[in-house]
């Protein structure tokens, strides 16, 4: 079937809603991240003023390096599936675009040659393609994850194997894969002297996306490892805390009610996004993309969330509280009358960052 995404016309497999079924992979959910993938290419060429070459990595029906190659960059896709490189050739011609398709493995690709934007969105974890992708990529790494039930610690011992890491199931999950997912690509790099800077990072849907800064050098490289540490959480009362360092150090127990603590990382503490790259690619969202009001807002929502590690979601602490949750923008006011930072985030609708901990929001919001 045809589909339209931006200015491209592509020919894609006709398959279930999900984009799994047989013959070459092509999802539709994924026009979002798609669509902000341009407003990012867009915004990379300001940023980086030299990049001109485009890596579009498990390439699959092209439609990233189409979309890529319709921005005016010098696209390589690659994909070890003869019909999807036949379908990558027609959807560049159809499109009367230049680009290399290569039929290989894209990481013996990545170990030979670079490229200033290295796009990895594969199906599944992106780990087997980490070690090329990060030595392969000049400037912009951009990496998509979609096993996101091992990086939220739902399956925890396949989060173990891909990441190195120990995650763990909590209210807000879908940021403890965003971080689980940085700091295993962190380290990856740090093995090549190379550090990694998440400029936008976002966890929509079904899978996690994040677009890495990089930089050479082993005091870049130490800079970032510093950024890595563990979370401690208390499942009974929802406390936690966070600390540097690769070897954790847990209190004994909750110092808010005596339980125990699990403790997830090693994981990425720091910020994950670039507040004016986002801005960048908030202005580069253009009405004829097919999620635009959605991704405009999406930038927007993401450039006003703290940067704190851990988010909470009201609902659970309104649980906790055995009480009905409130507006949330009462409930945020409430947090900032009381002194506290405050901010809605993209996970949820009554998700929100803060620099108080349990025993201080409780405090805001019961203080009438």
């Amino acid at each position: 079937m045809r589909v339209t995404e931006g200015s491209a016309e592509l020919e894609v497999p006709e398959q279930p809603e999900e984009g799994i079924g047989d013959g070459v992979f092509y999802n539709p959910v994924q026009e979002l991240n798609r669509d902000l993938t341009v407003a990012v290419l867009r915004a990379a060429r300001e940023r980086f003023e030299h990049a001109e070459t485009y890596l579009d990595a498990t390439a699959a029906s092209g439609v990233r390096g189409v979309r890529a190659a319709a921005e005016g960059w010098d696209v390589t896709l690659c994909d070890r599936d003869e019909d999807a490189v036949e379908l990558c050739r027609t959807n560049l011609d159809r499109n009367g675009l230049a680009g290399e398709v290569v039929h290989r493995n894209v990481n013996a690709l990545m170990h030979e040659r670079r490229f200033d934007v290295v796009d990895l969105d594969p199906f599944g974890t992106p780990i087997p393609f980490a070690d090329a992708a990060v030595r392969s990529a000049i400037d912009l790494l951009a990496v998509t994850a979609t096993d996101t039930a091992p990086l939220c610690g739902a399956h925890f011992e396949s989060g173990v194997r891909s990441y190195s890491a120990v995650p763990r199931n909590t209210e807000y999950h879908r940021e403890m894969g965003v971080r689980i997912l940085l700091g295993a690509l962190a380290r990856t790099a740090a093995r090549y002297d190379r550090a990694i800077t998440p400029i936008m990072t976002h966890a929509t849907k079904h899978y996690v996306r994040t677009y890495l800064a990089l930089a050479d050098g082993a005091t870049v490289a130490d800079r970032a490892l510093d950024e890595l540490g563990h979370v401690h959480h208390c499942q009974h009362c929802l406390w936690r805390t966070h600390e540097r360092g690769l070897i954790a150090d847990p209190p004994a127990e909750c110092p808010n009610c005596g339980e125990h603590l699990q403790t997830a990382g090693p994981l990425w503490l720091g910020p994950i996004h670039d507040r004016e790259f986002l801005e960048r690619v908030g202005r580069h969202v253009d009405d004829g993309m097919g999620t635009a009001e959605e991704a405009r807002a999406l930038t927007e929502r993401l450039a006003a969330e703290l940067a704190t590690p851990t988010h909470y979601d009201q609902h659970r602490l309104a649980k906790r509280w055995g009480e009905g949750a409130m507006a949330m923008d009462d409930f945020l006011e409430r947090l900032r009358e009381a002194g506290h930072e405050a901010s809605r985030t993209h996970y949820g609708g009554t998700t929100f960052k803060t620099d108080a901990d349990v025993t201080e929001i409780d405090a805001a919001i019961h203080s009438e």
